[in-house]
């Protein structure tokens, strides 16, 4: 073999080698690499979970997408990438179960939250009750989307349960997703809100809790989470699962001010 073909050889081999190289390391980034659909109001504890997951698996890259529970729901019905799916409500779970995106045995509840009655912090309206929402110095009143956003529909089955959603219905503007309603009444753009209660403690400086909503007035807020049937990580989907209901990751939610532990869970 002359030498200049002995060279060129060399190059195709080393070619060749770098393709194979390129592709074992996008192969290793793929297995572990984790994404996880959660909702909004877990945005703050989930992000610090996810560093300390990631700190007991080296290697290991957590990615969140969060939104409304619905919507992140439909998402995934629709084919996203997603491998963990934890929601603010039973029913998005419910669904995407239905349709067997869900795989077995992988859900569990893992938290437990309240609905609160807002307005921002340095509002002069003297509400004070849930009722008060009728008075004429209260013009807006943000909820999350019912068809969408767990929180939207909370609120909307306590305003009903208390006979209030036909007189205060031309009041009410629909948020994206609960953290949006946050925003809209830290910003003082609304007279009031019903976010949960983390949300509250969260901008605790820029509203004001004007009363929590009994649990018997809506559905429980009870987060459940599941793996995606189909994710090509499984192994570690579950073990992030794992790590959130472990007392470790129980400390966290409860941090962040979730309920955690009860046995209605």
């Amino acid at each position: 073999m002359s030498a200049k073909l002995s060279s060129l050889f060399v190059v195709v081999v080393c070619f060749v080698t770098l393709l194979i190289i390129t592709e074992i390391r996008a192969q290793s980034t793929s297995i572990h690499e984790i994404t996880v659909s959660a909702a909004i109001s877990l945005k703050n504890a989930f992000e610090e979970t996810g560093k300390i997951f990631m700190q007991n698996h080296p290697g290991t890259k957590a990615i969140f997408n969060f939104g409304g529970s619905g919507d992140l729901a439909r998402q995934i019905e629709a084919g996203a990438p997603v491998d963990v799916f934890a929601s603010a409500a039973q029913k998005d779970m419910d669904d995407l179960g239905k349709k067997d995106l869900i795989a077995p045995n992988s859900r569990r509840d893992f938290a437990r939250n309240g609905v609160v009655l807002v307005k921002p912090a340095n509002s002069i309206i003297p509400m004070q009750t849930f009722t008060d929402l009728q008075m004429k110095e209260i013009r807006k009143i943000v909820i999350g989307n019912p068809k969408t956003v767990p929180a939207g529909r909370y609120a909307e089955e306590a305003l009903r349960h208390h006979d209030l959603w036909d007189a205060v219905k031309d009041k009410l503007i629909f948020a994206e997703n609960v953290r949006q309603a946050l925003d809209y009444v830290a910003r003082n753009e609304v007279d009031a809100g019903l976010v949960y209660s983390t949300d509250a403690i969260a901008r605790s400086k820029e509203v004001k809790v004007v009363v929590k909503l009994p649990e018997g007035s809506h559905q429980p807020v009870v987060y459940p989470m599941g793996v995606i049937k189909g994710t090509k990580v499984g192994t570690l989907s579950k073990a992030f699962v794992d790590f959130v209901i472990s007392e470790e990751g129980q400390r966290i939610l409860s941090r962040y001010g979730f309920i955690t532990g009860s046995p209605s869970m």
